[in-house]
């Protein structure tokens, strides 16, 4: 009697010494609240003077303002149009931004969708009063949103070691750059919130 045999499976096991991470390119947002010793009218000051970025900013290393499609008058929320200059390790890209300033409430800064770097890229900051029984100094509660896609897998893939991290050093920078513009000021430092 003949048997007939079933062909044979075989399954092949592939093993890499490492693996690489997923770089895909959806949107990571991040939110970071801190309280400041400083009125919402200065800490706005800070954050709505685009031009100087590069001074502070992490990664920002120019600002130029190409118009100003909204000029400021006294509260009315204005608009800017921004051409950012961001740079790490060996790139160096610009990118433009409709940056639209609420005044003393909030600034936010949106990348065109016509920018190559960014599938999309927000950045909102908020000032609201807050009070922690301080006998009557005025602090101000800062929210920084920032939410963001690269465009390119291999910027998505250069920045996925550090640009968790860029939240963290935003609000940090901006706290230096508050004491060092109001110095002159007698203030008490900042505190987190939970």
């Amino acid at each position: 009697m003949l048997f007939s045999r079933a062909p044979s499976l075989t399954h092949t096991c592939k093993r890499t010494f490492f693996s690489l991470p997923s770089f895909d390119n959806t949107p990571q947002a991040f939110r970071e609240s801190k309280v400041f010793p400083y009125k919402k009218e200065e800490l706005f000051d800070v954050v709505s003077h685009v031009s100087s970025y590069p001074q502070f900013v992490p990664f920002c290393t120019g600002s130029r303002i190409l118009n100003n499609t909204s000029p400021r008058k006294g509260m009315e929320p204005y608009t800017l149009d921004v051409e950012l200059t961001v740079g790490f390790l060996s790139f160096n890209e610009s990118y433009i931004s409709k940056v639209t300033c609420v005044p003393y409430s909030s600034v936010k800064a949106i990348a065109s969708s016509s920018t190559p770097l960014f599938k999309t890229l927000s950045t909102v900051w908020q000032f609201e009063p807050h009070s922690e029984g301080n006998g009557g100094e005025t602090n101000t509660l800062v929210t920084l949103d920032l939410s963001f896609a690269f465009a390119s897998p291999i910027h998505a893939a250069v920045s996925s070691a550090f640009f968790g991290q860029v939240s963290k050093q935003m609000v940090q920078a901006f706290e230096d750059r508050c004491s060092s513009v109001y110095q002159s000021k007698n203030r008490h430092h900042t505190s987190f919130l939970p």
